[in-house]
């Protein structure tokens, strides 16, 4: 990725390597790593919670249905969450 241009990436901290060579600063690993924990966190609510672990539906097109349905439906339940009172 480095080749390619890309400037900061956050993976697992592995013994090694040095968060120095993947990113610019600690701070920025910090806030990489916490962004990819919450990408990770939302994902595993959608495969729990709206049924993305496995499509029973059968052909691409039935997929894409599937997966917006269960997509609309987290974000939905999210917003609903979040609204002020």
């Amino acid at each position: 990725a480095k080749a390619w241009g890309v400037r900061d990436m956050a993976f697992h901290k592995k013994s090694g390597l040095r968060i120095e060579d993947m990113v610019r600063s600690r701070w920025v690993y910090r806030k990489l790593r916490n962004f990819r924990a919450g990408i990770e966190a939302g994902i595993s609510c959608l495969k729990r919670t709206y049924g993305l672990a496995r499509c029973t539906w059968r052909g691409l097109d039935h997929f894409k249905t599937y997966d917006w349905s269960s997509v609309v439906a987290y974000n939905l339940a999210l917003f609903a969450r979040l609204r002020p009172t």
